[in-house]
């Protein structure tokens, strides 16, 4: 979050492999289980372009664009191959436009954040391969929801000392509607994090990352497959390039899963961007 006024533009890769079956805390010893689905894979690759602006010290607005490229194989849920799929996406994904305000104490270091995640992604794919090509691809693994959500969010950040900092978020997502029998579930997001600002130009820095999230609903949902809680440690490192950019990678990795059902997860998250100020 910046107190400072001006545009700045932030470009980020994630790279998400969710190729571990797991349910409640573990992972699954054996598997396929009767009566679920056996899902072999899901490779995502994010590309999401950001836009802030900052018109005073006060009020911010922060524009995010996603592009996903989803790879996906199941091999459904008669394990025999007859009702096998896979699917490769490519899209853009829901837009969110989130507006905040640092103006609820002097030091403008904490804020309110509140704005919507827009149904601008595409929810009618369809498998692309296996016996089941054509068919429309699961509601979970499309690049949209179909819905529009509000998010609102609580922030602060602060100085502990001369080369040390710190932030704390949360942030609620509520699906305000449903779209063609599917409701996503709503999610509460929690992250912390700690900067080292001794080395010049690198800072490296700490994050804990923590979410729940209820169980979709609807006629085309899998509400036993999904939701759940998660908790990962996230370190990381920043290098300035001059006074107005800088480049940042993450590798992000679970400490905790708890998920509903059986779901695939990923062992370890890759981020890298580039941020420049104008």
């Amino acid at each position: 979050m910046s107190a400072g006024s001006g545009l700045r533009f932030d470009l980020r890769y994630d790279n998400v492999n969710q190729n571990q079956v797991r349910s409640g805390t573990g992972t699954v010893a054996s598997w396929p289980v009767p009566g679920h689905e056996q899902e072999l894979y899901t490779r995502n690759r994010y590309l999401t372009a950001g836009i802030d602006y900052s018109a005073s010290a006060n009020w911010g607005l922060s524009l995010q664009l996603p592009y996903i490229d989803r790879s996906h194989a199941s091999n459904g849920m008669a394990f025999d191959g007859s009702d096998a799929g896979t699917s490769h996406t490519q899209s853009l994904g829901d837009v969110k436009l989130v507006a905040r305000y640092l103006g609820l104490r002097d030091e403008g270091n904490t804020g309110l954040q509140f704005g919507l995640k827009l149904a601008t992604g595409s929810h009618t794919q369809t498998f692309s391969g296996g016996a089941i090509a054509g068919d429309p691809l699961d509601r979970g693994l499309q690049p949209g929801t179909g819905t529009t959500d509000a998010i609102l969010g609580l922030f602060h950040f602060a100085s502990l000392s001369q080369n040390w900092d710190y932030f704390g978020q949360a942030t609620v997502q509520l699906p305000l509607n449903s779209s063609d029998g599917y409701k996503p579930g709503h999610a509460l997001n929690l992250n912390a994090g700690f900067r080292y600002l001794g080395l010049d130009s690198w800072v490296p820095q700490v994050q804990l990352n923590a979410r729940a999230s209820a169980k979709d609903s609807g006629a085309n949902a899998s509400p036993d497959d999904s939701g759940g809680k998660t908790l990962y440690v996230s370190p990381g490192v920043s290098f300035t390039l001059g006074e107005k950019a800088k480049i940042y990678g993450f590798v992000q990795v679970p400490v905790y899963q708890n998920l509903n059902g059986y779901q695939l997860a990923p062992k370890t998250t890759f981020s890298v961007g580039t941020q420049f100020e104008f």
